[in-house]
C-alpha cells in the first residue's frame, strides 16, 4: 500500500471522526433556530426553513436561564480555584516524597474513584442537611471540590513527576532557596498541567447534574444542568426548541473558558520547552 493511499485513508478517517463529533452540535444549532411547527413536522431538514429566535426568547424568559448560568459559573469558578490551590501542594508531595504520606494520598485517590455517586448521595444529603448546606451554592461547591479533587491530584502529580528533579537540585546548588526553586523553576514548567487541571475541574463542575439535582431544591439556586432538565415536562413532553436553544447558550461559557486557557496552555508549553 503506497503512502498516498495511506494518507488518503487517514484523511477520510479524520473527516469521518469530525463528522461524528460535529453532527450533534450542528443538529443542536439547527434545532435552536427552527420554529415549533417545523420541529413538530415530519420533514427532516438539516437547516431551518424559516430561522427564528423564539426558542431563545422562551429559554431565557421561562426558565430563568441567565440566573442559572450565573449560579453554574459561580460554582464552577470557585470550585476550580479551590481545587487548583489544593492540588498544587498535594500533587507535589505525592510526586516528590516517598513514604506514608504518598501512600495515603494515592489510597485516597483510588478509593474515591471506587464508590459510585449513587452510593454516597443519601448519606451526603443528610450530612449537608445537618450543617445547613442543602439547597445552597456553598454546599454544592463543597461537594464539587471533594468530587473533582482526587482526579485533579492524580492528573497534576503526573505533570510534577515529569519535571526532572535535577532542575531543582541545580537551582539549590546555585543558591536559591526552596521557595524560589519552586516559583522560578518548577511552576513555569507546571503551567500546562495547571491549565489542564483547571479545565478538567471547570468542565466537571459546570456540567455536573446529579449532585445539583438532589441538593438544590429552590429554582433560584438551580444550576444550568438542572434548569435545562425542567424543559422536560411531567408527562415526558419535551420543549425541544427551547431546550436546544438553552443547551446552545449554556455551552458559551465553556467555549470562552477554553479559548482563554488554551492560550495559557500553549504559553506554558513553550515556557517549559525553553526552560527545559
Amino acid at each position: 500500500m503506497n503512502r498516498t493511499l495511506v494518507k488518503t485513508l487517514q484523511y477520510l478517517a479524520l473527516f469521518g471522526f469530525l463528522i461524528f463529533l460535529g453532527f450533534p452540535l450542528i443538529w443542536l444549532l439547527s434545532t435552536a433556530f427552527k420554529s415549533s411547527a417545523e420541529i413538530n413536522s415530519l420533514a427532516v431538514n438539516l437547516f431551518p426553513v424559516s430561522p427564528t429566535l423564539e426558542n431563545f426568547t422562551a429559554a431565557l424568559n421561562r426558565q430563568g436561564l441567565l440566573r442559572s448560568a450565573m449560579n453554574s459559573l459561580i460554582v464552577a469558578l470557585v470550585t476550580t480555584l479551590i481545587v487548583t490551590l489544593l492540588s498544587v501542594p498535594g500533587a507535589y508531595v505525592m510526586a516528590r516524597f516517598q513514604g506514608k504520606l504518598r501512600t495515603i494520598g494515592t489510597g485516597y485517590v483510588l478509593i474515591s474513584q471506587i464508590f459510585p455517586v449513587i452510593l454516597v448521595i443519601i448519606p451526603l444529603f443528610f450530612i449537608l442537611r445537618s450543617v445547613g448546606l442543602v439547597d445552597s451554592l456553598l454546599g454544592l461547591i463543597v461537594v464539587h471540590v471533594v468530587y473533582t479533587l482526587p482526579f485533579s491530584l492524580w492528573m497534576l502529580q503526573g505533570y510534577v513527576a515529569s519535571i526532572p528533579f535535577d532542575i531543582e537540585e541545580a537551582g539549590s546548588i546555585d543558591g536559591a532557596n526552596k521557595f524560589n526553586v519552586l516559583r522560578q523553576l518548577v511552576f513555569p514548567l507546571l503551567a500546562p498541567g495547571l491549565v489542564a487541571t483547571a479545565m478538567f475541574t471547570f468542565v466537571s463542575s459546570y456540567n455536573e447534574f446529579f449532585f445539583a439535582l438532589v441538593l438544590l431544591q429552590s429554582p433560584e439556586n438551580y444550576t444550568l444542568s438542572v434548569a435545562l432538565s425542567t424543559f422536560v415536562g411531567g408527562e415526558g413532553k419535551v420543549a425541544i426548541g427551547p431546550l436546544a436553544a438553552g443547551a446552545l447558550l449554556s455551552s458559551i461559557p465553556s467555549v470562552i473558558f477554553f479559548a482563554l486557557l488554551q492560550k495559557r496552555l500553549a504559553g506554558g508549553l513553550l515556557t517549559g520547552a525553553v526552560k527545559g
